[in-house]
């Protein structure tokens, strides 16, 4: 089994899937921009064969990359890199070269924001209100139709960034002023008083889900970006039953195959639960990291033999798993020894980020795994307290 990774080295602990898919048997071949030597062993010692690229943003030098690894190894079976900034790359060469997984056509249905919203409907789950702007005159009937606040997204967009809130009459035209007035922009109700979770997990190559989980976060991410807040956020021992329902639906309705999941929703005080958007992949940073953790699992490992087609284990989640951040910028009240002393007993793992997932994620993150639901807010009040 030929398997093409795009991107084996950044994010880091994404490394894992190509040497577990190794230690499978699969051959697993890779492109990206970094140089071999800078891989590591154990990345090394995974990959049959790495094509190093000038620049993986280049989707023609990327295919010819390909095109190369297929003339020299056989056919691909599969070709997938876990990571949201490459999907349609992957899309391109799933398509080019004839290969099982989502295509441009899956694709569309998590590119757009506004496309989402039709499937969380179809599957019968709440949405906010919203509508697409396309040129500046879109924006004051959206603003007349729903009122304010609300929040402006690309639609076709990842994360939090190039998010405005809009409040007030300035803030709308702030926003106008900023806008290029090409980059089509979803609008939608603002949601306040109400906290982000998730229902996460994986489908086979039949779409049944064969593993699944929850987040819930302390700071929505865009409070998180717009104001450099320190993330905190735990995978729940169980899942709300509603939550898991809705969840379902959502699969169910966007139809995806053997592939990681990671859909958001807004939960209220009183329960209820609207959508936020489908992600065709695992949570970014070291997300995969906290269920293995939480979970006494190895999700790595547990991929890897869903390509080789072996079953996916029964799983017993009896812990919460918890990670905050720290940014570098701030001064804060604890020290590292501190937290260590404190804490330590729950400490499990302590991890620098790089690159893209710091503004979101923060530079360091604390693992910690612990039975009582108390320690949650204790330790990130703890940890993240300024001078």
């Amino acid at each position: 089994m030929n398997y093409l990774v795009l991107s084996p080295y950044y994010p880091e602990n994404f490394q894992q899937f190509s040497i577990e898919l190794a230690k499978k048997g699969i051959t697993v071949l890779a492109i990206g921009q970094e140089p071999y030597e800078q891989l590591g062993a154990d990345l090394q010692a995974a990959l049959t064969e790495y094509f190093r690229v000038e620049d993986l943003e280049n989707l023609d030098e990327v295919k010819r990359a390909a095109a190369f690894l297929f003339y020299k190894h056989g056919p691909f079976d599969r070709i997938e890199s876990q990571n949201e900034h490459w999907l349609e790359h992957d899309a391109a060469l799933r398509e080019q070269f004839n290969v099982f997984g989502m295509g441009y056509k899956h694709l569309k249905k998590t590119k757009f924001k506004s496309k989402m919203k039709k499937y969380f409907k179809k599957a019968g789950i709440p949405v906010v209100p919203g509508k697409v702007a396309e040129e500046l005159k879109d924006v004051e009937k959206i603003v007349k139709k729903i009122g304010l606040p609300l929040i402006a997204k690309p639609d076709s967009g990842v994360g939090a960034s190039g998010v405005f809130k809009l409040t007030d009459e300035a803030s709308v035209e702030a926003f106008k002023e900023a806008w290029d007035g090409e980059t089509p922009y979803f609008l939608e109700a603002f949601v306040d008083k109400a906290v982000v979770c998730t229902y996460d997990g994986l489908v086979d190559r039949d779409g049944n889900i064969i593993y699944e989980t929850s987040l819930t976060y302390n700071n929505t991410p865009f409070d998180m970006v717009q104001h450099q807040l320190d993330m905190g956020y735990y995978a729940e021992k169980e899942i709300d039953p509603v939550l898991r329902d809705y969840g379902r639906a959502a699969v169910k309705a966007f139809g995806m195959k053997e592939r990681f999941f990671h859909i958001e929703f807004f939960r209220y005080e009183d329960g209820s639960y609207v959508a936020i958007e489908y992600n065709n992949r695992a949570a970014g940073g070291y997300t995969v990291d906290v269920y293995n953790h939480g979970h006494r699992i190895n999700l790595f490992h547990d991929y890897a033999a869903m390509i080789a087609g072996e079953t996916f284990p029964e799983r017993d989640f009896s812990q919460y798993s918890f990670v905050v951040s720290r940014r570098h910028q701030t001064s804060y009240r604890y020290s590292d020894e501190e937290i260590k002393a404190k804490y330590g007993q729950y400490l499990i793992d302590q991890k620098d980020l790089k690159g893209a997932f710091s503004e979101l994620l923060g530079d360091v993150n604390y693992f910690f795994v612990f039975d009582e639901t108390e320690l949650i807010d204790e330790i990130y009040s703890f940890v993240t307290e300024n001078q």
